[in-house]
């Protein structure tokens, strides 16, 4: 299965200090919006989301179709065909990906230890 590029996704308490201290260890903006409360931060391949105020808790996350670098890949595995291979192999999801739809889409999915998993894809 191909899950894409791969990032943790921080929630933070202050996204200018969170932003301040990522870059002390090496990492620059990548994308997001500031002023949206959101940034992803880059170092070399390594990315770390930063958000303020969206979500509760951290989460790993797979963008489907993307790179390291957020270019789009040839072949991927569409985010409701991931979604259907958990489904059939009795992997319960927190929040589903309507699976009628095509393009953008996503849902999260808790690990055996409870740590949530977003796959998001955007193209």
């Amino acid at each position: 299965m191909k899950l894409g590029a791969f990032s943790i996704s921080l929630a933070v308490k202050d996204i200018n200090a969170s932003k301040a201290f990522y870059e002390t260890l090496g990492f620059s903006v990548f994308g997001g919006d500031l002023e949206q409360n959101y940034l992803i931060m880059k170092n070399e391949s390594t990315l770390v989301g930063l958000f303020q105020g969206m979500f509760e808790n951290n989460m790993l996350t797979f963008n489907p179709g993307w790179d390291q670098d957020a270019k789009t890949l040839k072949t991927f595995d569409d985010v409701r065909d991931i979604q259907k291979h958990l489904k059939n192999n009795t992997i319960k999801l927190e929040n589903e990906a309507d699976e009628a739809t095509s393009g953008p889409a996503s849902f999260v999915v808790l690990d055996s230890d409870g740590n949530a998993i977003l796959i998001d894809q955007h193209i």
